[in-house]
């Protein structure tokens, strides 16, 4: 996570920077996927101005807060924008929860037997279940399978695991 700060009619201190880093730090044990937050500070007749901009995929949050107190305000708006974020991972995880039930996470593989005249298609359903690329490499290990197919969770695609000899392996991502 990229932090910026931008400071309007004072100079901003060390101090400052910290305790905005030492905030942000707390948004990541919430949501991971942050690309960046950008903070513009704004001191007019003793009051001080918030504004927040995080960026994620697909999305874009803005938290404000005004304060005489620049730390006061820098928490309230981290406070705005920690429920926003954890909205958002709510939203994402039913929405996870409810794409397992939906038919698009089930997909045919075909087997074609060359031996004979006619191809011969041999039609393996499975469901794809999320996890991380670690998560499957542990579970593909165990299995005797030639590929492990899986939905990574990083990048909400589906995946093949195959191996190429015994240490290495080849991931496929579409």
């Amino acid at each position: 996570m990229k932090i910026t700060t931008t400071a309007r009619h004072f100079s901003l201190t060390k101090a400052l920077q910290d305790y905005i880093e030492d905030s942000c730090s707390k948004l990541e044990k919430y949501f991971d996927h942050i690309i960046n937050v950008h903070f513009i500070l704004t001191r007019e007749n003793n009051r001080s101005h918030v504004e927040m901009i995080l960026h994620v995929p697909k999305n874009n949050f803005t938290a404000e807060s005004v304060d005489n107190d620049m730390y006061v305000a820098i928490s309230d708006a981290v406070e705005k924008m920690e429920a926003q974020i954890k909205k958002l991972k709510e939203k994402w995880s039913n929405h996870k929860k409810k794409s397992l039930l939906d038919n698009s996470m089930i997909f045919h593989a075909n087997l074609i037997e060359k031996n004979t005249e006619r191809k011969t298609v041999k039609i393996k359903r499975m469901v794809a279940e999320p996890m991380t690329v670690e998560e499957a490499l542990d579970i593909f290990e165990e299995k005797k399978e030639p590929y492990f197919v899986f939905k990574n969770l990083e990048t909400d695609r589906i995946n093949v695991l195959i191996q190429k000899d015994k240490e290495h392996y080849k991931l496929i991502q579409p």
